[in-house]
Formats: C-alpha cells, structure tokens, sequence
C-alpha cells in the first residue's frame, strides 16, 4: 500500500498547473462515466421495454383473435403467432408463477390493447443462466484463452413468460427471450468526451499560466531579497489574491531594506565618531611615562581601535553592493591557498568550476575562514565538489575541535575561539560573522562541525545560479 501510494505521489504532478490540470481532467473522466454508466443502463431498459411492448403487443392482438374465433381454428392462429424468438401456446394452467416488479409497463400495455382493465393477466421477467460452452474434444491447448475469451464477452438472455386469461377460461402462454444490448461506444459518442478533456486542458492551462506566472516571479524576488541583491518592485499581475501578495511582498521589501540600511548606517557612523577619541587618547598615552599601567592602557586603546576598525570595514562591506560576475571557483581557492603557503593549506585537485558570485566579498570570506582554520588548527585542508545546482566548499584543520554548544555562537560578532584578549592569538572576533553573513547574501550558508579527526570543519554551500 505504501508503495502504490509513494508511487500515485512521483507520478501526480508536482506544479500548481499539473496539478490543476489532473483534478480537473480527473472530475471530468469521472463525471463522464458516471454518466455514460447511466445513459448505458437507460438505454438498455429502454431497448428492453420496447422489446417487451413488442411482444406484449402481438399477446394482446392474439388473444383478441382467439376470443372471437372458433376453437378450431386456434391452432392456426397459434401456428401464425409464432416467430423464432416468440412462441404461442394455449393451456389450462399459466406458465408465469407471478409478476414481476419490472413488468408493470408490459402489464398496462396489454390491458389498455384488450380494453379489459379487470382481466387477469401475468407477466414475469427473468434472466437466464446459460452454461459455458465446454470445450471442444481435441482443442488445442493455445485455443484455450480465446475460448474463455469469447464466453467472458457472452450476455446472458433475458426471458418475458406472459399468461394472459382467454374468454373460454384456458391461458394463453407466450414466452419470449431477447439479449440485453451490449455497449455501444462509436466514435460520435466519445467526440464530445475529447473535446472536453481538449477544453478543460486549455482553461486549466491558461489559469495555471495566469496564476503560476506571477508567483514564479514572487518567488525569484524573495530569493533576491534574501540575497541582499537590489531589484525593481515586482509587477502586480494575475488574479487579485495574487496581486495583493505581490503588493504586500514590496512594501516589505522596501521596509526591510530601509531598516538593514539605517541599521548598517548608524554602525558605520557610531564607528567613525569613535575613531576620534580613541586617537587623541592614544597620543596622551604617547607623552605619558612609560609605566606598566601605560603599556596596559595603550594595549587596551589599540585592541579598542582595531575593533572599530574592524566594525567600521563590517559596516562598509554589508552596505556595499558588489556587482555579481562568473568567477572559476577552483582557481579562487587556488590563489587563497597558494596566499596562505603550500604547507599550511593544501586544495585537492579539481576541475575548473564556475558560479555566478561576487567577486571580492566571497573572496574575503573564503579569506576569513581559511585563516581562521591556518591560526587555530595549524593547518587549511580545502575540497571543493559540487551537487546539483549547488557548489560545496570544506575548509578542516587539525586542531582541538570546539564544544558542541559553541559551534554556532562563535559566529555571533566579537565572539572568539579562544578566551583570551590578546590580538597577537587572533583577531577581534568579526571574522566569522563577516563571512557568514557574505555567504548568507548570496544565497548559501556556512556551518562549523568537529571531524572524526579531532579537528575542525567549515562547511561551505553556495548555489551555482545568480548570487
């Protein structure tokens, strides 16, 4: 059962106009059988009233002959009565046990033909089960199949007995069989079916288009968005719930880029202003006396400015908007690591491998972490494979590892690996944040794990399309 259902779910269409496309043929396929079922099964009562009406007609006509003809001559009458497939016959007693419940309309046209509402008269309609044909002796094997066919496709009859009482108080007994008409499916009758299913798939297409159009489009511009990438506010077309989600997509897309760039801003500024003190205090700490507690504040005073300097180049790197160019990611990380120095960071060997980035902001980023696996691990071990429609980059070192619960906050700004303050162990803590949030606005991310190896594992995921 799970299989058929994980079956019915790879073939169903996975778009909004397959889908729309396939219920909608699916109601069609089964409101049309339904009604040929029906129409199927009027017709063959219709077929079989009137065969029943013609029979019970020529009963009637009978017994109005019989009832004023001498007795002698109902043999004759009898003997002209009877056809192949209707045979008369007079007696005492009636051949139908009863009435049946389908035999009402053969009833009243009987009565109506001889006048006589009161006289009695029987009809009962049945089916007859008929035996298969055995096989014949010496068929061969291979026949067989056919054979069984053929039976399978067989309709058993059906037989009317009618009883109707004569003037002289003997019955008169006719009995009738006629098969019920098999399906009759000509191509004057499936023509209207195919050009419903022509007309649903055209409707069904055209409201796919006008709806699926705009959401692609809504789709491509949340994924831009989430790239940091600017672009024009989105065309607001298609139905009006539609519209209205497009509408609403732009207006937080102007609030969401008003806000990151007031943010961004006011970081940049509070940045610059704090260079200035930060200088002058520096120099009084020039022209004090050399002392334990003057060295201590100078160091304090410089790892301050590195870090607005630091923060004031974040801020300068986020708000800048670097055109994107289609860049050999192999021969990126090659400069970086042949930078960092062949026994320090190795790049397995690889095929060129172009994506759409940009240029300088990933360049500094892959810079960030390389450096960050060569300062604490010792050593940048850096593959590059790729997946579909995605582009992996690993950066391991060989160092101690993290605990687990710091592997995501030491992304977080001014977060270190190490818990000393020193500047000469490392820098100010921005060098993870800054590339996150690099590979972030083209679309990727990057995460930390410790390796089997004891050490420590950058891993980079990019999409090889538009950053």
């Amino acid at each position: 059962m799970n299989q058929r259902l994980s079956f019915l779910r790879q073939i169903f269409p996975h778009s909004l106009g397959g889908q729309l496309l396939a219920m909608l043929l699916l109601a069609l396929a089964i409101t049309q059988g339904l009604g040929l079922l029906l129409l199927t099964d009027e017709r063959n009562r219709a077929v079989r009233a009137a065969l029943g009406l013609e029979a019970a007609g020529r009963a009637a006509n009978v017994v109005l002959l019989l009832d004023d003809a001498p007795v002698d001559l109902h043999p004759s009458i009898l003997r002209a009565a009877d056809s192949p497939l209707v045979r008369f016959a007079v007696g005492s007693d009636p051949e139908a046990p009863h009435n049946s419940s389908d035999a009402d309309v053969v009833l009243r046209q009987i009565r109506q033909i001889l006048g006589e509402p009161e006289r009695e008269v029987r009809a009962d309609v049945h089916a007859l089960a008929i035996d298969p044909f055995p096989l014949p002796d010496g068929m061969p094997e291979a026949m067989r199949p056919m054979h069984e066919a053929m039976m399978a496709g067989r309709t058993d009859p059906i037989e009317m007995t009618l009883s109707i009482r004569l003037a002289g108080g003997d019955w008169l007994n006719v009995r009738t069989m006629f098969h019920r008409p098999g399906p009759q499916l000509s191509p004057q009758a499936l023509l209207p079916l195919l050009l419903m299913a022509v007309a649903v798939a055209l409707v069904a297409w055209w409201t796919a288009r006008r709806v699926v159009g705009p959401m692609r489009v809504l789709a491509i511009g949340a994924d831009r968005l989430g790239r940091g990438l600017d672009a024009e506010p989105l065309p607001m077309t298609g139905p009006a719930e539609v519209r209205d989600t497009t509408q609403a997509f732009n207006r937080m897309k102007d609030r969401l880029t008003r806000f990151v760039n007031e943010r961004t801003h006011m970081l940049a500024a509070l940045s610059h202003d704090l260079r200035s003190p930060l200088t002058a205090m520096r120099l009084r700490i020039e022209m004090l006396d050399e002392t334990e507690d003057s060295i201590r504040l100078k160091a304090l005073v410089e790892e301050m400015q590195a870090m607005v300097e630091a923060t004031l180049e974040f801020a300068r790197g986020v708000a800048k908007a670097e055109p994107t160019a289609t860049v050999d990611l192999t021969s990126m990380l090659g400069d970086l690591v042949n930078d960092v120095g062949g026994d320090r960071a190795t790049l397995a060997p690889i095929e060129p491998l172009f994506a759409t980035i940009r240029p300088h902001a990933l360049n500094r980023a892959l810079r960030n972490l390389i450096d960050n696996a060569v300062r604490y691990g010792g050593v940048a071990k850096v593959t590059l494979t790729q997946e579909p429609g995605t582009v992996i980059i690993s950066i391991a070192d060989k160092g101690s590892g993290l605990p687990d619960d710091q592997l995501e906050a030491v992304f977080e700004p001014f977060v270190r690996f190490e818990s000393s303050r020193s500047r000469d162990t490392g820098g100010v803590g921005l060098g993870l944040a800054i590339a996150r949030t690099i590979i972030q606005a083209h679309g990727g991310s990057v995460v930390l794990r410790n390796s089997p190896d004891h050490g420590l594992e950058a891993v980079v995921r990019l999409p090889l399309g538009e950053a």
